[in-house]
């Protein structure tokens, strides 16, 4: 049984004209150091990068497994390079998700995102890759639990033998860091009660419900890493990735984007303060302005094959999508008219770890106990 990773690991490293986009030579500073020191060197099979916004992100298929130091220091090496680039031409926040200034031997705690999957090889494998920016790993909660527990999405929870038995939930409490496994649809409503509460629990993974290897089982894997906890202050929105296997036991592609059509309310936008629509979008229009925002979700279709990465398909590159588009354009304006107050701002909890705990020591002092 010969076992295929994919990883996605991204970073904001520096961007265009405030938190906007990235340069094409960053892009080509790191394809040109994925080339040398992982394809040529036998390390990678294949990779793609690409921008979600000012976020650079990278794709690699290779065979040494998850959490593997060589693959990490791989991207971390990359991220400096393309860093030190952004600090040479003052690009903006260069640099911003590298908390360290030395690799510890994995990415995960130190700033860059990551999305990782091990699987089995299929005789045809479609492997989709979501990136988001201006949002936070609860924003998959929704559109995940559309494709995989949601008959009414994906008509193959109904219709398709090899699906009906339904699939179960990893879902993570990004505070806490405990994990708990939910089986739908034995366990939808205990699903529901956890993944609504977007400010604490995130997807981390799903599996086909069966006796077969994980590997073989596996389904989706979500970027669950919130940078600001990381760093005990704020420094930007956490922007996840999501690796998601399609067809032939899974949820069609076409299933997995109907999963998208809702632009559903996330928290992130301006100062990662702001609940806003997240806007399904091509890579084209994967640079958010207004607001900074309303925040975006790319997708990029893959085939597997031994390890190569054929395509990518622009997923959301298609006028099918342009309704949920203008929708969350009239959602977004009427968000924005709410300007400082809930529901638009983001309630207190999730300010935590913002740029308000700065306002607020400033009239602490002032603060005086009444009894009323």
């Amino acid at each position: 049984m010969s076992l295929m990773t994919v990883s996605c690991i991204k970073a904001d490293v520096g961007s265009l004209s405030g938190h906007i986009t990235v340069l094409p030579e960053m892009i080509e500073i790191m394809e040109k150091h994925l080339e040398k020191e992982g394809k040529k060197k036998g390390l990678i099979i294949d990779y793609h990068v690409f921008h979600c916004g000012d976020d650079l992100e990278t794709v690699m298929t290779h065979r040494k497994g998850k959490d593997n130091s060589k693959i990490h220091k791989l991207a971390w090496d990359g991220f400096v390079k393309v860093a030190k680039y952004a600090k040479k031409r003052k690009l903006y926040a260069a640099g911003q998700d590298l908390l360290s200034d030395a690799f510890s031997g994995n990415v995960k705690g130190q700033g860059p995102g990551v999305a990782e999957m091990t699987f089995v090889e299929r005789k045809s494998d479609p492997v989709l890759i979501f990136a988001c920016d201006k949002t936070e790993p609860a924003a998959f909660n929704l559109p995940l639990f559309r494709v995989f527990a949601d008959p009414f999405n994906t008509a193959g929870l109904v219709i398709d033998p090899k699906m009906i038995q339904g699939f179960s939930f990893e879902v993570l409490d990004v505070y806490k860091h405990l994990m708990v496994k939910l089986d739908c649809p034995e366990e939808m409503y205990e699903l529901l009660a956890l993944l609504g509460t977007t400010s604490t629990y995130a997807i981390k993974r799903i599996y086909k419900k069966g006796a077969e290897p994980l590997e073989e089982r596996i389904a989706a894997e979500v970027c669950t890493e919130k940078l600001n906890v990381q760093a005990g202050r704020y420094v930007g929105k956490d922007d996840p990735v999501a690796i998601v296997r399609a067809q032939s036991g899974f949820p069609s592609v076409g299933e997995v984007l109907e999963g998208f059509t809702l632009g559903h309310l996330v928290s992130g936008w301006m100062r990662g303060s702001h609940k806003g629509p997240l806007m399904p979008v091509s890579l084209k229009y994967a640079t958010p302005t207004r607001f900074d925002g309303p925040p975006r979700v790319v997708g990029l279709g893959f085939q597997v094959c031994d390890g190569e990465l054929i395509g990518p398909k622009d997923l959301f590159d298609d006028v099918s999508f342009d309704e949920v588009r203008k929708r969350c354009n009239r959602v977004a304006d009427y968000m924005r008219r709410h300007g400082p107050f809930e529901p638009h701002r983001v309630s207190e909890k999730e300010l935590e770890y913002t740029t308000l705990p700065e306002v607020l020591k400033k009239i602490e002092p002032r603060c005086k106990k009444v009894n009323e």
